[in-house]
């Protein structure tokens, strides 16, 4: 029995290469002549099987063999990765996770995947293959057929081999056991000293293999070795000229053909190998450690907490003014700040992780559609909070789905518009500033803000009178129920999925923007936070109470100019660096009591493509905050993003800059209304 933790290795491991073998096939279906991607496959099967024979997954390991050999016929040129074969491949590879579970296939779903895959690949082999004989092949699991007659066997061992453990010699004794004869050794690769490279074998071996041994057989030997190997029918070593390696001549057991006790590699000839590889100078590999999420969600916990005890050290430290305090709490933060950084970065996970099921959901979208879309990603490398990344999944998954089906055209509408038939789709990520912003894009028919509005007037989200922006008429798909769709079908209709968007993404402390262009397509970006978990913050004092601003929206703070004092002026407006700029009164929007002081500032805060001034009593300074979720039971309140504990103990509250810039708007949109109708 293997232990909880080498079966976790092995399970995170498993997902890896299958979502390595999901892109491998989808990127083959775009260009099936890459012997890259090939080998790429082949490799990811070739590991699949070896690691789950060695766990002890015998079933999985039997299949993804039937799965590789079937592949081979690829990889060795004798077919092509036809769009069938695609198709029939990723049935196949989504069968590996119910064998890992051990599900039963009484159906018999799994054998015939195999003889339709091998079928497949019969009718599109180059050569003039038998189908019944490609059927045949596939069971059980598609063992290959034996050869009729003597063989021929010539192998070399890929990559740092004795890095990796390989031993050479039972691998040869493992050959001996099938009754290989005639071992002969080709060194003639073989660097001089200088060049050599411990971890590399530079041997290659040939041998002769008797008649009913199969390419099965052979695989097997190789299981747990990188290797490039050919088995072709019987070719004499007799006839070949032959380099002995060391001066001393052969044994008479040798020279009479029959098999020595012991393998006995001697040189021969050079000799091409068909699949060997061009050895390439080791890479040093960076040490990697496995991980599991939830020790890292618990040394995130650990170090928030240790950031509040550290305020709270400080803030003893400056109470008490002991320069040895001091001292030891400058310390103490300069260190909790290094663990802080150092955490964060672990948390740190790229996108590409998410990549290679969007890759297969547009794929299999596509083919139920009938719209060919080439799917583009842009930016696989940028990296996101772990929390982030898996809490982006469905909506990204919702918005790929409503660009397939809403936003590309069918075909013969985008051939009347002169448009290529095959649609484009990209997903993008970058950082910008102190966000990671993800956009979605295709180009499609666009979004008719008309069509929008008329369908928002008839659900009663908003009334006709009601004087909406572009943007603000395109940002209602996001509404609750809403949809353009004219029927209910299994993909879209029921105005459910961009409601979760919206939802998930306010959760998030994000923002959504949608641009669209009718007739060119559409665009809708996802601004995230970095981090949901440390932040650096600007803390405040409005009538007593302490609030945080995230630093990563603060611009610039000025003092509140004293003709602006008064709370009920004409026209809440600042002149900053020549431009005029809102303000929102705290005070005011949260209907503090009291008179404040004589004077007070103004915190300048970007956000959502604005830009607004709010007032605060006192600016504190800067602190690390570590972020709170606020309960249910404050969902309504929009301003709120969360809460921190201060290292006295006390609760602040986090502001939302992009609440307070819209809450700004509406308030400026509502006394412009008044003054216009009292004019």
């Amino acid at each position: 029995m293997i232990s909880d933790d080498l079966a976790d290795v092995f399970q995170e491991e498993l997902r890896e290469l299958l979502d390595s073998l999901d892109r491998g096939l989808l990127d083959l279906r775009m260009t099936p002549d890459d012997p890259g991607l090939i080998d790429q496959v082949f490799r990811d099967l070739h590991t699949i099987k070896g690691n789950g024979a060695m766990f002890g997954f015998a079933e999985l390991s039997a299949f993804v063999h039937g799965f590789e050999t079937a592949f081979e016929r690829i990889r060795s040129g004798a077919a092509q990765a036809t769009p069938e074969v695609i198709r029939l491949a990723l049935r196949a590879r989504d069968e590996i996770p119910a064998l890992l579970q051990g599900q039963q296939d009484d159906a018999g779903t799994r054998q015939s995947l195999l003889v339709d895959l091998s079928a497949a690949l019969a009718g599109a082999q180059a050569g003039s293959a038998v189908l019944t004989e490609a059927t045949a092949a596939a069971a059980p699991y598609m063992p290959s057929a034996p050869q009729q007659g003597p063989q021929s066997l010539r192998f070399s061992l890929d990559g740092p081999a004795f890095d990796l453990g390989v031993r050479p010699e039972l691998l040869l004794a493992e050959l001996q056991e099938l009754g290989a004869t005639r071992f002969t050794a080709e060194t003639q690769d073989i660097p001089p000293l200088e060049q050599l490279d411990p971890s590399v074998c530079h041997i290659l071996w040939r041998c002769d293999l008797p008649a009913g041994i199969t390419a099965a057989a052979i695989e097997d030997v190789f299981m747990f070795a990188e290797a490039q190997w050919t088995l072709t029918p019987h070719e004499s070593l007799a006839d070949q000229p032959q380099v002995p390696a060391t001066p001393e001549p052969a044994t008479k057991t040798e020279a009479a053909g029959t098999q020595p006790d012991t393998p006995t590699p001697q040189a021969s000839a050079p000799r091409a190998l068909s699949k060997a590889k061009p050895t390439e100078p080791k890479a040093t590999a960076a040490a990697t450690v496995r991980v599991p999420a939830e020790r890292l969600d618990a040394l995130m916990d650990a170090v928030g907490e240790l950031v509040i005890v550290e305020a709270r050290l400080a803030e003893l430290a400056l109470q008490a003014q002991d320069p040895a305090l001091l001292t030891t709490a400058e310390q103490i933060t300069r260190l909790a700040n290094g663990l802080r950084d150092a955490t964060m970065t672990l948390r740190m996970v790229p996108l590409r992780s998410l990549v290679g099921r969007f890759r297969r959901l547009v794929s299999e979208l596509a083919d139920t559609l009938g719209k060919p879309v080439n799917f583009v990603v842009q930016g696989e490398d940028t990296e996101l909070d772990k929390t982030l990344i898996e809490k982006l999944a469905d909506p990204l998954v919702h918005l790929l789905r409503n660009a397939l089906d809403h936003g590309i055209e069918p075909q013969t509408v985008r051939r009347a518009a002169q448009k290529p038939e095959a649609s484009s789709v990209t997903l993008s990520a970058a950082h910008e500033g102190t966000e990671v912003v993800v956009r979605i894009s295709d180009d499609g028919k666009g979004i008719d803000s008309d069509q929008i509005r008329s369908r928002a007037i008839a659900m009663g989200l908003i009334a006709p009178e009601t004087d909406l922006s572009r943007s603000e008429t395109l940002a209602l798909i996001f509404a609750p129920g809403f949809s353009t769709a004219s029927q209910v079908t299994e993909l879209s209709g029921r105005g459910v999925g961009m409601d979760v968007v919206k939802r998930t993404i306010d959760g998030l402390r994000g923002r959504l923007e949608v641009s669209s262009e009718l007739g060119q397509g559409t665009t809708i970006s996802l601004h995230m936070p970095l981090t949901l978990a440390i932040i650096d913050g600007l803390l405040v004092e409005v009538a007593g109470e302490r609030y945080v601003l995230p630093m990563a929206v603060v611009q610039q703070i000025v003092e509140l100019p004293a003709e602006n004092a008064i709370p009920d002026a004409a026209a809440d407006f600042l002149e900053v660096r020549g431009q005029f700029v809102p303000f929102l009164r705290l005070r005011t929007a949260f209907d503090c009591q009291g008179d404040p002081p004589a004077s007070q500032n103004v915190v300048i805060v970007a956000a959502a493509g604005g830009r607004v001034g709010i007032v605060v009593d006192w600016v504190i300074g800067t602190h690390q905050i570590v972020i709170k979720q606020m309960s249910k039971l404050h969902e309504a309140v929009r301003s709120i993003s969360g809460a921190t504990i201060l290292g006295d103990g006390k609760v602040a509250l986090i502001l939302d800059a992009q609440q307070l810039i819209a809450l700004s708007r509406t308030r400026a949109d509502t006394a412009a209304a008044a003054r216009g109708a009292a004019a």
